[in-house]
């Protein structure tokens, strides 16, 4: 089990933003769309662990993002 609170793993701006979100949709991963979110994780560098600010509105895109996919969260990938 990871420790610790989720990290952003990518971040980019207009071209490089448009990159991100083709990678995700070529590999089935759901996107939600949230700009006030998004400027808030921008602050975060890529790599960082989310701030403590941001947890209960990232568990939600997360139990949103496993109710679409139809899964429940498997405890070792938490």
């Amino acid at each position: 089990m990871r420790d610790g609170a989720p990290r952003v793993v990518a971040s980019g701006k207009r071209k490089m933003a448009e990159q991100i979100l083709a990678l995700a949709r070529q590999n089935h991963i759901p996107i939600h769309d949230d700009p006030l979110l998004a400027a808030a994780l921008a602050t975060v560098h890529v790599g960082e662990e989310i701030p403590p600010e941001l947890y209960q509105v990232v568990a939600e895109v997360l139990a949103y993002i496993y109710r679409v996919a139809g899964r429940s969260p498997d405890r070792d990938s938490l």
